[in-house]
């Protein structure tokens, strides 16, 4: 048995070794086809498409493996108040902690006037352009995943502002651990990171289409507490949901 543990303990490191060389391969295999296709299109005529291809290349290719490669050196795995792209790149600020079941919370953020969001899937993914490009309205449009503990958000809630999926208030939520304490010994339920979605355009580090965020997210926090403050205070003290909902927020 001993041999056979110290056998596996030698074995992992291997396999972790070599993942990160074929993915450091691929990464300069990405960025010399960039290269390629940038050199090849600055020409006139039909040559300068290739410019197109490039940037697809660059920025959803070679642009995430160096990101998630930077972050395994220089940002730390332990919790520090962020959550991180797909990508690694550091996200959105978590801003909120409550305790609660998810029911409960479903309960207040439906109470509350939010809109749960679709799952990102191609279909939603191709029903959010269209609704962008045509300044249509898409309530349910699904938004981009975060991860948080590893793992990205098990739902999201947003509104719509102006009837446009370029700006919207939206929401995201981490069910917590077991276990888990927040830093100060604090033992909550969910974590959540919730974020004004201002306009759309091309991300400064990945150069990818995205939606851009108010800096301040101190003020969509006290937006999503003041929304669902004013919707429990609006029920009756009689009613089982409102009393769940009003135990749910009063914890934030």
């Amino acid at each position: 048995m001993a041999r056979k543990a110290r056998a596996r303990r030698h074995w992992w490191p291997l396999t972790a070794k070599l993942d990160g060389i074929l993915f450091a391969l691929a990464g300069v295999s990405g960025l010399w086809l960039a290269y390629l296709l940038l050199i090849e299109g600055v020409r006139p005529g039909w040559p300068m498409l290739l410019l197109v291809v490039f940037w697809v290349v660059f920025t959803y290719l070679v642009l995430p493996r160096l990101h998630r490669i930077l972050t395994r050196l220089y940002v730390p795995g332990y919790f520090i108040g962020r959550t991180r792209t797909t990508d690694g790149l550091l996200g959105d600020p978590v801003n909120l902690a409550l305790m609660g079941t998810e029911a409960q919370v479903h309960a207040a953020m439906l109470a509350g006037g939010w809109i749960r969001a679709d799952d990102l899937t191609s279909s939603s993914t191709r029903r959010m352009i269209a609704a962008t490009v045509s300044r249509r309205s898409y309530p349910e449009a699904p938004v981009s995943p975060l991860l948080l503990f590893d793992r990205q958000q098990d739902f999201a809630y947003q509104q719509e502002v102006g009837g446009s999926t370029s700006q919207r208030h939206h929401v995201r939520f981490w069910r917590c651990p077991d276990g888990w304490l927040l830093p100060g010994g604090y033992r909550v339920d969910w974590l959540a990171a919730g974020t004004y979605d201002r306009a759309v355009g091309l991300s400064l580090f990945t150069f990818q289409i995205t939606h851009k965020i108010e800096a301040n997210t101190d003020i969509e926090r006290d937006h999503i507490l003041s929304e669902e403050r004013g919707a429990a205070g609006a029920k009756t003290a009689s009613s089982t949901s409102a009393s769940k909902t009003e135990r749910c927020w009063a914890s934030m």
